[in-house]
């Protein structure tokens, strides 16, 4: 189970906020950065307590502020993380969690954060296992990773799913395309930690396309 949650927990690193009033754009901000450096920088095994204390701050984002749909999206992405972090059957039900959240987000503000709640969405899709044990279904993560490429074309993190969605359908070439586009999408200010560690990640599976390329 751990492994289906690998490197699947990124979110809307650092797109536009101005929808966001500055208290909020500063606490988003927070939580991106504290989510990156858990992520890429903490030792794996101090995660799972790491996560679980960024989760109650994104949970208290909620509360506080409803009809936010970054606040949401947020809440999504750390329960997802920490989901991840933990493995096991055990995850799913944080899981199932951070699908609401998302869920919620999009109905909010389906644009929001550059339409990263389809991304992060269509990832879970992707990743989670299928009937009877989870909710996992790569023909919806398929139509929400489009929808995500469509409202950010050039983002490293769209790009990147969606190139991994086509590389877990034996499609290479595809993939290919997708990951090498990827790695030249723009850096976001402030987001140097993040950008540096979805770079690894799609050098690492180029590695893979390559292979079956061969």
């Amino acid at each position: 189970m751990k492994k289906l949650f690998a490197c699947l927990f990124f979110g809307a690193l650092s797109q536009s906020v101005w929808a966001l009033d500055a208290a909020d754009q500063q606490r988003l901000a927070g939580i991106q950065q504290s989510w990156a450096h858990i992520q890429y920088e903490v030792p794996e095994d101090q995660r799972t307590a790491a996560f679980e204390k960024l989760a109650a701050q994104t949970s208290a984002f909620t509360h506080e502020r409803q009809s936010v749909a970054e606040a949401w999206i947020w809440s999504g992405i750390v329960t997802s993380s920490w989901a991840g972090a933990q493995g096991g059957l055990g995850a799913l039900s944080k899981v199932k969690d951070a699908k609401a959240d998302l869920e919620k987000a999009m109905a909010l503000d389906p644009k929001a954060l550059q339409g990263s709640a389809y991304t992060s969405l269509g990832a879970l899709y992707d990743r989670v296992p299928g009937w009877p044990i989870g909710f996992g279904d790569s023909d919806k993560a398929e139509q929400l990773l489009k929808v995500a490429l469509q409202m950010n074309p050039n983002g490293i993190d769209s790009l990147y799913f969606w190139g991994d969605h086509l590389y877990r359908q034996k499609r290479y070439g595809d993939a290919k395309v997708a990951l090498q586009k990827a790695l030249q999408a723009a850096p976001r200010p402030g987001r140097e930690t993040a950008d540096a560690g979805r770079r690894k990640e799609i050098e690492a599976l180029l590695v893979d396309v390559n292979k079956k390329l061969d």
